[in-house]
């Protein structure tokens, strides 16, 4: 890192009859000039180097930043600039502009008296050039030992999902100067494994339409739009004044992608994102699904090139949950079980308006004609409102396009917009869930549901046995096992409770904290309650107890339940049923406990494995 000289600053001076601008003598290759109580000028050279941007996070007002290369501007970006005191600093990529002059026209914001209070903010002493930005984890009480985060800054939904030549590619909504949203970006990473994540150059930035909202991914294996076979094609919402659908394609499997000349393809006068497409084998053309947000709908539309789309159909209006706007939207054909036949599922993500509030997954089994969705009916012709997670964390949730043996892999953003901007992490801001597959199962009374199954890769995970037991009463008298030292485990557990009312699990640590889960017996459900978890005092609506149905008459449970730092993921009877829940302990979690209440039950298998890391 390049040393750091003193900064001098110089005030204005009457020169001439002329007032002349405030000037700062920054970190070596920066000049900074103050030129205004709002408004100052930041000059470094272009070159294989960062400009480190200081972040204050609580602070509520972004500076607005025009950078300019060589007098025209390149982009517009919003960082909330350190006025008082810094609390991480984010990397500004200068190695695009080697050997240009670069300029940062800043506005704060921020109501100054002169110059000179503008020029006492911190952010000027701590902007200093360097070769290499520190990644490494600041964060290890929370930061997750084996799900998918950023290596810095705010993300959100996962987007343009897809598996080519033994790579699984996750892109993802990415702010990366900052972790609240904002500036959104597609970040993207690699993996061969489902299990651990490369790092890759930010994808797709904004442009002058907007920021790059969420979309989704193809391989066009035809050369249906006319860039080469298998071909990388990208459609996703530019949002500026509003919202439109844009095009981008990729000849370099997904590193970097030409935004298309004729963007926007999709424009509509009312909002709608979040464009999902997929190839029709049984149409031969392309569909897309499209969230309607306001609306509280879907619109369906079909393409013979990706690039010209005419809408075909609309499913949605008054359906389903309506309480907030939705979003995200995937549709894909599944087997039914033991029928050989298929039905397709609709794939809503709305917020608010969650069984638990705020941000959850909805979905929606019938069938597609290749036009349009209509949904399956109950005898009395309502339809059913369905819900993929019972926990308060698991949002956004789409599927990788192109998936290995006609797999349907899913992951989601492991958040909720209630509080995922007050988590109590900064270094970076959220998470994915582990890989989910999705499949169909029919309950006791014949109806159908779909089941989030752990992908299979996640078995390579279990590493030691620590603790086990097997055929043993779980009475009222609690009884204990033990978790690995640093919490980060797999729980299988089978039981039966045919003669008991209530059945809970606790784990907790030695500071008292703790997450209860109780399978009511009499009703066919299973609670997690994360009121005492840990710190949950950063929002009010974090402390919560959510609870989902069973699916199932006699008291038989399976349960895998993947615990890492800040996060639980309760999967019951083979992803029949499923909890997604953060937790935030102070210490890490190195205790189950079990007990039974008004009879006995019967633990009939535990396992408890550690993470391989």
């Amino acid at each position: 890192m390049k040393q750091i000289i003193n900064r001098c600053v110089v005030s204005a001076l009457l020169v001439g009859g002329i007032i002349m601008p405030s000037v700062a003598v920054g970190a070596e290759g920066v000049e900074i000039n103050h030129l205004g109580p709002t408004n100052t000028l930041v000059r470094v050279k272009g070159g294989d180097n960062y400009l480190l941007l200081p972040v204050q996070e609580h602070f509520e007002d972004d500076a607005k930043i025009n950078v300019l290369v060589d007098g025209k501007l390149e982009e517009t970006i919003y960082v909330r600039l350190a006025r008082t005191k810094t609390d991480y600093t984010v990397p500004y990529d200068l190695s695009r502009f080697k050997d240009k002059n670069v300029v940062l026209d800043i506005v704060t914001g921020q109501s100054r008296n002169s110059v000179r209070d503008a020029a006492d903010d911190v952010c000027w002493d701590e902007m200093i050039i360097t070769d290499t930005f520190d990644t490494t984890n600041k964060e290890t009480k929370w930061r997750p030992a084996y799900h998918h985060t950023p290596l810095y800054g705010w993300m959100n939904d996962p987007n343009g999902m897809f598996y080519k030549d033994g790579v699984w590619h996750l892109y993802y909504q990415k702010n990366p100067y900052g972790s609240k949203w904002q500036n959104m970006t597609w970040g993207h990473s690699t993996s061969t494994d489902l299990i651990t994540w490369e790092a890759q150059p930010d994808a797709i930035r904004p442009d002058g339409l907007g920021a790059i909202f969420s979309g989704s991914a193809v391989i066009d294996h035809n050369n249906t739009a006319g860039y080469g076979e298998d071909a990388i094609i990208a459609l996703f919402t530019s949002a500026g004044t509003s919202q439109m659908q844009s095009f981008a394609h990729s000849n370099d499997n997904g590193q970097t992608f030409e935004i298309y000349e004729g963007n926007p393809i999709i424009t509509l006068d009312t909002e709608a994102r979040d464009p999902n497409m997929f190839w029709n084998e049984k149409t031969g053309e392309w569909n897309l699904v499209l969230a309607h947000a306001l609306e509280k709908e879907n619109l369906f539309f079909t393409s013979p090139d990706l690039k010209t789309w005419t809408l075909s159909g609309t499913f949605g209006k008054g359906l389903g949950a309506q309480e907030g706007v939705w979003e995200c939207p995937d549709l894909f054909e599944l087997q039914i079980p033991g029928t050989g036949k298929t039905k397709w599922v609709l794939i809503c993500n709305i917020n608010p308006g969650g069984p638990f509030g705020g941000s959850a997954i909805q979905y929606f089994i019938g069938d597609f004609d290749g036009k349009t969705f209509t949904s399956d009916t109950n005898p009395d012709g309502t339809v059913t409102t369905k819900w993929l997670d019972y926990g308060k964390d698991n949002y956004a949730l789409v599927s990788w396009s192109d998936a290995p043996d006609n797999r349907r892999t899913t992951v989601g953003w492991m958040s909720n917009w209630q509080y995922a901007a007050d988590v109590p992490t900064m270094q970076f801001r959220s998470a994915n869930t582990v890989p989910r597959e999705m499949e169909l199962f029919v309950d006791d009374e014949g109806e159908l549901y779909v089941a989030s199954v752990p992908s299979p890769e996640l078995l390579k995970l279990r590493d030691k046995v620590v603790d086990k037991a097997s055929n043993k009463t779980i009475g009222e008298k609690e009884t204990s096992y033990k978790l690995p030292a640093d919490g980060i485990c797999e729980i299988d557990l089978s039981f039966q409770a045919t003669e008991s009312d209530v059945v809970t699990f606790t784990i907790s640590n030695p500071e008292g904290e703790k997450v209860l889960m109780k399978y009511d017996a009499k009703n066919h459900r299973m609670s997690f309650d994360r009121r005492e978890s840990g710190v949950v005092d950063f929002s009010t609506k974090f402390p919560a107890v959510t609870s989902s149905p069973t699916f199932e008459k006699d008291g038989k449970i399976n349960l895998r339940l993947f615990i890492d730092r800040s996060s639980m993921e309760l999967f019951g009877n083979n992803g029949e049923f499923v909890m997604t829940n953060l937790v935030f302990p102070n210490a890490p979690y190195t205790t189950l406990s079990m007990e039974s209440k008004n009879g006995d039950a019967r633990l009939d298998d535990l396992k408890v494995y550690s993470i391989k890391l």
